[in-house]
């Protein structure tokens, strides 16, 4: 089943940052808070870890890219167990 990673919250007062690096490529496998990418706000780097574990199959932003909480920035594969 593919999920969709979504920008998160990073604070109260952060609404929007940059992806500056993408730890995995498209084909890797991940697993839940592992480095995933990092974003910059006006205020810090931030090192997000993936919400989920399974195979990356999207990066739909590019390094240097803006982003929004909420924004669909890539996909992962996930097994379909509950």
């Amino acid at each position: 089943m593919i999920k969709q990673v979504r920008f998160p919250q990073l604070s109260s007062k952060i609404d929007e940052a940059v992806i500056t690096q993408w730890y995995k490529e498209v084909g890797d496998e991940i697993i839940a808070d592992e480095l995933f990418y990092d974003a910059e706000s006006d205020k810090a780097v931030h090192e997000v870890a993936s919400p989920l574990k399974g195979k990356v199959t999207a990066i739909l932003v590019e390094e240097g890219d803006t982003v929004h909480v909420d924004d669909i920035i890539a996909e992962i594969e996930v097994d379909d167990v509950d």
